[in-house]
């Protein structure tokens, strides 16, 4: 068995979301026989991590610094290997315009939006072009920062009276804003895994209902009870196909491994992807993990693949 350091925390707005999904592997982690570290990560994380040398470090950071390809480079300099994605795909799937314009490059479904920054907004006019964004995009508008995840930050924006508060309310969290196209469908989330042997599957289709509100939030998302979640999604298999391989697809274009989510909107016209999670939340309410539960792969199978899948791409690159 392995030693395996947990890397958990950290201080971004997902904080506590990230110390939950760390205990969760932490926990499977020891059932499956490996010594495991939990680090909560800080200024002291290369000290600890020379010090404690573990063998394969579990990424389980939410948010900037976590999902942005930060921690991955860090590690990367000390030579431990780790789970889920690598520097590149990680800093483009955390940065939502850049994944929605290799999306729309590849001709792969994604809402149609426009994105600025504080300094474009304040100093070069663009609240000026507000207008035409609006009526380029028509409302409802989808507002949010760039690089957040779990829903952290998103406004909706029913009429061009609310456009303001929703864009200051985004900058708070980002210095650039994404103002997004509303798609009515289906919430739906596919997760991916990679396959030892090469290549990547599809899990079972997972779609979020919230009970009690329009929009699947963070509260929806985290608040036990305040969404169902149906896995698998009731889709014709015809259809499920289609949107799993859409999935695939946006997992492969941006170089993903290891796992993530893929979070889309079902609409009439087809599935619309909404943006890709190197490091989904392992939680309890965690969407990844119930997939793969669907697909009969229990949360400590999910993290020992995890794990295997990261020494099997070090032994690769050696």
């Amino acid at each position: 068995m392995s030693r395996v350091a947990v890397l958990k925390g950290g201080r971004s707005l997902e904080r506590q979301v990230s110390l939950v999904s760390g205990a969760r592997v932490e926990d499977a982690l020891e059932r499956l026989g490996h010594e495991v570290v939990g680090v909560d990560v800080g200024g002291d994380l290369f000290p600890r991590l020379r010090e404690t040398a573990p063998d394969v470090a579990f990424i389980a950071l939410h948010g900037p610094g976590g999902e942005d390809g930060t921690i991955q480079e860090l590690i990367e300099a000390l030579g431990i290997p780790y789970t889920g994605s690598g520097v590149s795909a990680s800093a483009r799937c955390s940065n939502k315009v850049l994944a929605k314009h290799a999306l729309r490059d590849a001709g792969l479904p994604t809402p149609d939006w426009v994105a600025f920054s504080e300094d474009a907004f304040r100093e070069l006019g663009a609240a000026d072009a507000l207008e035409a964004i609006e009526q380029r995009l028509e409302f409802p508008l989808v507002v949010k920062p760039t690089d957040q995840g779990s829903a952290i930050g998103i406004k909706f924006a029913r009429s061009a009276a609310e456009v303001p508060a929703a864009i200051l309310a985004a900058f708070s969290y980002d210095p650039k804003v994404l103002i997004e196209r509303f798609v009515h469908g289906r919430e739906l989330a596919i997760g991916v895994l990679s396959r030892l042997g090469g290549g990547a599957e599809a899990l079972p289709i997972v779609e979020a209902i919230p009970r009690d509100r329009d929009f699947y939030d963070f509260t929806a998302r985290y608040d036990i009870g305040r969404t169902r979640f149906d896995c698998p999604a009731a889709l014709e298999p015809v259809l499920a196909a289609h949107v799993q391989e859409v999935a695939l697809a946006a997992y492969e274009l941006l170089g993903c491994y290891g796992f993530a989510r893929v979070d889309m909107i079902l609409a009439e016209s087809g599935p619309q992807i909404l943006e890709i999670n190197t490091i989904p939340g392992l939680t309890e309410t965690s969407l990844l993990p119930q997939a793969a539960d669907a697909a009969g792969i229990d949360f400590d199978e999910l993290v020992a693949r995890a794990v295997e899948l990261a020494l099997t791409r070090a032994a690769v690159e050696l």
